[in-house]
Formats: structure tokens, C-alpha cells, sequence
């Protein structure tokens, strides 16, 4: 893996996980009453061995909840590796 990188910035993301072939997911079941969207994934459909526990969710609201819980994403540029990390 190379040097991990941090953005928040929403197109570089989308960009990313789409070459990646990423799609911005929640994993079932952690949904809130209607608080919010749920913990936030970019899933690999294609590279993953569990797509049930994950539902696709449109790339706006996974950058409302992804701008109002204040992250920012953890992921190799040229991999699939990420990890939502707080901007801190």
C-alpha cells in the first residue's frame, strides 16, 4: 500500500471510490430513528464476499452524514484500503 492520504474534500472522494469501484453504502441495521443515516461504509460490491449487510445510499446523503459528523477519509490512493476517521 502507498502513503495513506486524508480528504474531506467530496469530489475527490467520489472520484476515488468510482475508479475504485466504490459505492457509498451504509451497513444494515445501524439506521437510527430517523436521525441519521446509519455508519457510513464506501463499499466494493464487486471485491466483497458480504454485500447484505450493506445498502447503497445516494453520494448526497453520504456526504450530509459524512459532513455533520465531521469526517474525513483514510484511503490509499491507488487501493481500495479507507477508513472514515474523524478531521480532528
Amino acid at each position: 500500500m502507498s502513503e495513506a492520504k486524508k480528504t474531506t474534500n467530496h469530489e475527490e472522494i467520489k472520484k476515488w471510490a468510482e475508479k475504485h469501484g466504490g459505492v457509498p453504502s451504509i451497513i444494515k441495521g445501524t439506521e437510527n430513528d430517523g436521525s441519521g443515516e446509519g455508519v457510513l461504509r464506501i463499499h466494493f460490491p464487486k471485491k466483497s464476499d458480504d454485500n447484505s449487510s450493506f445498502e447503497e445510499i445516494s453520494w448526497e446523503d453520504f456526504f450530509k452524514e459524512f459532513d455533520d459528523n465531521k469526517l474525513a477519509l483514510l484511503h490509499d490512493p491507488n487501493g481500495n484500503f479507507n477508513k472514515l476517521v474523524n478531521r480532528d
